[in-house]
Protein backbone atom coordinates (compact mmCIF):
# COMPACT_ATOMS: atom_id res chain seq x y z
CA UNK A 1 0.00 0.00 0.00
CA UNK A 2 3.20 2.15 0.65
CA UNK A 3 3.97 2.16 -2.76
CA UNK A 4 0.58 1.99 -4.40
CA UNK A 5 0.51 5.55 -2.34
CA UNK A 6 3.62 7.36 -3.49
CA UNK A 7 2.99 5.91 -7.28
CA UNK A 8 -0.42 7.53 -6.62
CA UNK A 9 1.36 11.13 -5.64
CA UNK A 10 3.45 11.30 -8.18
CA UNK A 11 0.90 10.35 -11.20
CA UNK A 12 -1.57 13.11 -9.22
CA UNK A 13 -4.14 10.52 -8.72
CA UNK A 14 -6.82 11.91 -6.11
CA UNK A 15 -9.36 9.05 -6.09
CA UNK A 16 -5.96 6.41 -5.32
CA UNK A 17 -4.28 8.78 -2.99
CA UNK A 18 -7.63 8.69 -0.97
CA UNK A 19 -8.67 4.86 -1.28
CA UNK A 20 -4.66 3.75 -0.56
CA UNK A 21 -4.31 6.40 2.36
CA UNK A 22 -7.54 4.89 4.38
CA UNK A 23 -6.20 1.71 3.77
CA UNK A 24 -2.59 2.55 5.11
CA UNK A 25 -4.23 4.02 8.55
CA UNK A 26 -6.64 1.39 8.83
CA UNK A 27 -3.76 -0.90 9.04
CA UNK A 28 -2.03 0.87 11.76
CA UNK A 29 0.88 2.94 9.58
CA UNK A 30 1.29 6.29 11.89
CA UNK A 31 0.17 9.64 10.07
CA UNK A 32 3.40 11.06 10.52
CA UNK A 33 4.77 8.49 8.29
CA UNK A 34 2.01 8.96 5.87
CA UNK A 35 2.52 12.65 6.01
CA UNK A 36 6.18 12.30 5.39
CA UNK A 37 5.81 9.70 2.14
CA UNK A 38 6.69 12.60 -0.42
CA UNK A 39 9.96 13.30 0.78
CA UNK A 40 10.78 10.20 2.30
CA UNK A 41 14.47 10.10 0.72
CA UNK A 42 15.07 12.68 3.71
CA UNK A 43 12.53 11.47 6.83
CA UNK A 44 13.51 8.76 9.39
CA UNK A 45 10.73 7.21 8.74
CA UNK A 46 11.32 4.80 6.42
CA UNK A 47 13.21 2.06 6.58
CA UNK A 48 16.31 1.02 4.14
CA UNK A 49 14.01 -1.81 2.35
CA UNK A 50 11.45 0.70 2.21
CA UNK A 51 13.34 3.02 0.65
CA UNK A 52 15.24 0.88 -1.79
CA UNK A 53 11.38 0.02 -2.86
CA UNK A 54 10.12 3.21 -3.07
CA UNK A 55 13.41 4.75 -4.90
CA UNK A 56 12.66 1.64 -7.51
CA UNK A 57 8.30 2.47 -7.29
CA UNK A 58 9.78 6.38 -8.36
CA UNK A 59 11.99 5.16 -11.08
CA UNK A 60 9.89 2.49 -12.64
CA UNK A 61 7.18 5.26 -12.64
CA UNK A 62 9.40 7.64 -14.85
CA UNK A 63 10.86 4.79 -16.67
CA UNK A 64 11.05 7.30 -19.74
CA UNK A 65 13.54 9.47 -18.15
CA UNK A 66 15.14 6.86 -15.28
CA UNK A 67 15.11 4.30 -17.75
CA UNK A 68 15.51 1.71 -14.14
CA UNK A 69 18.83 2.56 -13.60
CA UNK A 70 21.30 -0.40 -12.01
CA UNK A 71 21.94 2.29 -9.26
CA UNK A 72 18.38 1.84 -7.98
CA UNK A 73 17.39 -1.80 -9.01
CA UNK A 74 20.97 -3.27 -7.22
CA UNK A 75 19.87 -1.66 -3.48
CA UNK A 76 16.79 -3.97 -4.31
CA UNK A 77 18.89 -6.94 -4.15
CA UNK A 78 20.26 -6.69 -0.04
CA UNK A 79 16.32 -6.40 0.90
CA UNK A 80 14.26 -8.43 -1.49
CA UNK A 81 13.91 -11.72 -3.14
CA UNK A 82 13.77 -12.19 -7.15
CA UNK A 83 10.41 -13.47 -6.56
CA UNK A 84 9.43 -10.86 -4.64
CA UNK A 85 11.63 -7.75 -6.81
CA UNK A 86 9.31 -9.15 -9.89
CA UNK A 87 6.01 -8.74 -7.34
CA UNK A 88 6.81 -4.98 -6.82
CA UNK A 89 7.77 -4.29 -10.02
CA UNK A 90 4.27 -5.52 -11.20
CA UNK A 91 2.48 -3.59 -8.47
CA UNK A 92 4.01 -0.95 -9.57
CA UNK A 93 2.87 -1.45 -12.80
CA UNK A 94 -0.50 -2.08 -12.43
CA UNK A 95 -0.54 0.93 -10.18
CA UNK A 96 0.92 3.19 -12.42
CA UNK A 97 -1.84 1.54 -14.99
CA UNK A 98 -4.79 2.17 -12.38
CA UNK A 99 -3.82 6.11 -11.98
CA UNK A 100 -4.01 6.54 -15.82
CA UNK A 101 -7.55 5.09 -15.77
CA UNK A 102 -8.98 6.73 -12.62
CA UNK A 103 -8.04 9.63 -13.78
CA UNK A 104 -8.83 9.23 -17.49
CA UNK A 105 -11.97 8.35 -16.36
CA UNK A 106 -12.61 11.43 -14.26
CA UNK A 107 -12.59 9.49 -10.92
Amino acid sequence: ELIYLRVSQINGCAFCLEMHSKALRKAGVNQAKLDALAGWRVSHHFSEQECAALAWAESVTHIAETHAEDNIYLPLLDHFSAREISDLTFAIGLMNCFNRLAIGMRM
